[in-house]
């Protein structure tokens, strides 16, 4: 008992002598190429993305590598050149990749040269389904697959998910600045949008420890209603024909890996998502398959592999989520009446309001917050427009969080 006692003294002496310890953020004398993309068969195309890290203190955290020779090349020296198009992407049309034959990407910078390592062709079987489920607390998405040809037993997974935006107000007026003028509904309306948003996350599995080379209800992501994805549900239902059946909607892409693209895939998601607490997996080293023709101890991060690539997408509609689920994240708003002629005081001189909040050709001072018009007020004795009501564009103009042209996959 005794011996416990000091043991209990000592441990709390050890933590009371603790102290935090914040070091500063890592300043890094020069930076790393980082290479992302695959050598994609046809008919997806390739996209590879050029640029180097940047330190944690910098304002900006893109910095892409422009006017380098992309060019990718077989152990048979066909060569395919990549062009470049904007923030260092470099693209091609998908190859028809031989299976036969192996393939390795080289860049060419105004510095140096640099070599990823001839990596097989991996074919990736279809996605079988892609299904979700409806939680206590959000929705859970999962895929599912197989390889009857037993080639691939690495895989690795992304997505770009679709969703509906509705705004506060449905508006059938816009302003050109001068007048208000009946909106364009089948071309220019604001009410509904679509936002979408790729996957940040490293999602990987393996079947080499199963006994089939099967990958069942294997988690993609889960949808929180609180992000606003699901809220595309709530609308004022001002034309049911003319909205969306559906509210959300996600794209799934399958990779087939080899053993060592999947270990750098692994290291680099333990590195990036789970250090955390003493408990997690420690930072190790990443290694990838690019590699600097002058220097070859230069860190480069990176891996690329070739093959084909599966997708499947799903379709979640209004009916299939929870009206609880149903959240915006709109702000609270209100709708105010703006007249052609309003007298402020009796006897005053009137006032348009309309020009004073609508039409700001004509030196309206809105004070940074713009407003829109929704609908026409009416005087119902002499059947006229006497005005509009309108609110500020965050709460009728959905385009300032996504786009009102629907997307060609939708349905």
């Amino acid at each position: 008992m005794k011996k416990a006692g000091l043991c209990l003294v000592f441990l709390i002496s050890v933590v009371g002598c603790r102290k935090p310890y914040n070091p500063p953020a890592v300043k890094a004398s020069g930076t790393y190429l980082v290479v992302e993309g695959v050598i994609a068969s046809a008919p997806d195309s390739i996209i590879i993305k050029v640029s180097n890290t940047v330190n944690l203190s910098n304002k900006t955290t893109i910095n892409p590598v422009h006017g380098a020779l992309l060019t990718i090349e077989s152990d048979n020296n066909d060569i395919y050149p990549l062009t470049e198009t904007t923030n260092g992407h470099y693209v091609s049309a998908g190859l028809n990749l031989d299976n036969t034959r192996k393939y390795h990407l080289r860049i060419k910078t105004l510095n140096d040269e640099y070599l990823s390592d001839f990596v097989p062709v991996v074919n990736s079987p279809a996605i079988d389904s892609v299904n979700f489920t409806v939680g206590i607390n959000g929705i859970n998405i999962y895929s599912n697959t197989h390889d009857p040809q037993n080639n691939t037993h690495y895989y690795r997974w992304d997505y770009q998910e679709t969703w509906i935006i509705h705004s506060n107000y449905y508006s059938f007026y816009k302003s050109n600045g001068d007048t208000v003028l009946e909106r364009d509904l089948g071309n220019d309306q604001v009410y509904q949008c679509w936002r979408s948003d790729t996957s940040n996350v490293i999602l990987l599995a393996s079947s080499v420890n199963l006994s089939k080379n099967v990958i069942v209800n294997n988690p993609i992501t889960f949808v929180d209603p609180l992000t606003g994805k699901l809220g595309g549900r709530n609308s004022i239902l001002v034309d049911q024909a003319a909205l969306s059946n559906n509210a959300y909607s996600i794209n799934v892409r399958q990779y087939g890996l080899t053993g060592d693209a999947y270990t750098f895939w692994r290291n680099l998601k333990k590195n990036t998502e789970q250090l955390g607490s003493i408990f997690d997996a420690q930072p190790s080293q990443i290694n990838g398959n690019i590699h600097s023709i002058k220097n070859p101890a230069e860190i480069v991060i990176g891996y690329i592999s070739a093959g084909s690539i599966s997708s499947k997408r799903l379709f979640i509609s209004n009916q299939q989520i929870p009206l609880n689920m149903a959240v915006t994240t709109n702000p609270v708003c209100t709708i105010d009446s703006f007249y052609f002629s309003s007298f402020p005081t009796a006897g005053g001189v009137p006032i348009n309001q309309e020009n004073e909040h609508f039409n700001y050709n004509t030196g309206a001072q809105y004070g940074g917050v713009k407003y829109v018009p929704v609908a026409a007020i009416f005087n119902t004795q002499l059947s006229i427009v006497i005005g509009h009501t309108g609110s500020t564009e965050a709460c009728v103009d959905c385009t300032l969080k996504g786009t009102n042209k629907q997307p060609a996959f939708w349905r």
